[in-house]
């Protein structure tokens, strides 16, 4: 069985129709943190599963909503997604014992708004990070991944660029 997936994070609050449209492809969305808003969510297709995890710059109504983290299996895969979670060359304190303890597939995690997938053949996990699909930041193109998970294995990796981050104008 082939399950379609959707990766964004670092929404800030903000969501538009370009990221909807993808969001609408798959059959799961999963949300990296700094969610921002109630309202982002909101805009999700319905009929689909939702993967939610906070970030740092959300509030405490968000963070009593959804978790920190979330360990879970899909398609045979077993994916832990945290937030703030570094990268292979140097994760943050505490994730790789955690990846290791969980014996993640795949760990996908957000915060540096910067897209990056690799394989980390010390701990025989795949590593994600989506980038950021909102405005506020130091990125300039917005990104998010869409791939499938087809017995256990993730396959048809794509980067989805959405557009350049507008810029607040000074006047």
């Amino acid at each position: 069985m082939k399950i379609s997936v959707a990766i964004i994070s670092d929404s800030h609050g903000y969501i538009d129709q370009g990221v909807i449209r993808h969001l609408e492809e798959v059959d799961e969305i999963w949300h990296a943190g700094d969610i921002g808003s109630f309202d982002v969510i909101g805009w999700f297709p319905e009929g689909k599963i939702h993967r939610i995890i906070t970030g740092n710059i959300d509030d405490h109504s968000i963070r009593e909503r959804f978790p920190e983290e979330l360990v879970f299996e899909v398609g045979g895969l077993r994916v832990l997604m945290l937030h703030i979670g570094g990268n292979p060359a140097r994760y943050a304190k505490g994730v790789k014992a955690r990846i290791r303890e969980v014996k993640a597939g795949l760990f996908v995690c957000g915060h540096s708004h910067i897209c990056r997938v690799e394989y980390d053949r010390g701990l025989e996990c795949l590593y994600m990070n989506p980038g950021a699909i909102g405005m506020q930041g130091f990125h300039q193109v917005r990104t998010m991944l869409k791939f499938s998970i087809i017995e256990g294995k993730p396959t048809d990796l794509r980067v989805i660029e959405l557009g350049k981050k507008r810029m607040p104008s000074s006047n």
